[in-house]
């Protein structure tokens, strides 16, 4: 997971870096991790590269529907991609897609469950709350994680997010 971790910050810093007004450079983290990034201003495509003990990581976000997902998942159908962040760092490669849709959350939850099951995903962890859903679990043979959750706005769209990470153990 610690791999899994570092590509995950490494996505917040990208996302980070997309609001401010540089187009590109280069940066060194506290950890003495250095990377670069570029940011397009017309497509709002921000990418970034970073070096760690453990090697690079790429990592690449827009508004794009994904044209794959690791283990097999699919975006659910009919939702509007508000992010899309692609993590590849080796063997290791995770997305976090946050979306919306006006799909109830009990249907975004079956979709993505049958998925999981199909990736041999066991689910280790289900919640309800506030009108929304989450669930979450990991196959340990193929170090694959995952979760999804989805909760609604007060006009009852829909908004998911889904992180998958792909670990080789």
């Amino acid at each position: 997971m610690c791999k899994s971790a570092i590509a995950l910050s490494a996505a917040g810093a990208l996302l980070l870096i997309g609001c401010g007004s540089e187009t590109s450079g280069e940066f060194t983290t506290d950890d003495g991790e250095t990377g670069e990034y570029t940011i397009d201003q017309t497509s709002g495509e921000s990418s970034m590269t970073v070096e760690t003990e453990d090697g690079t990581v790429s990592m690449r976000t827009n508004t794009e529907t994904p044209d794959s997902l690791p283990a097999g998942f699919t975006l659910f159908s009919g939702a509007e991609v508000l992010s899309n962040t692609i993590i590849d760092q080796g063997d290791t490669k995770g997305s976090l897609t946050t979306f919306r849709t006006d799909e109830t959350p009990d249907e975004i939850v079956a979709h993505y469950r049958e998925e999981a099951e199909d990736a041999g995903i066991t689910i280790q962890i289900e919640t309800s709350m506030n009108g929304g859903k989450m669930i979450g679990g990991e196959n340990e043979q193929t170090g694959t994680t995952f979760s999804v959750s989805a909760f609604p706005d007060d006009d009852g769209i829909v908004t998911g997010q889904l992180t998958i990470s792909e670990e080789p153990g």
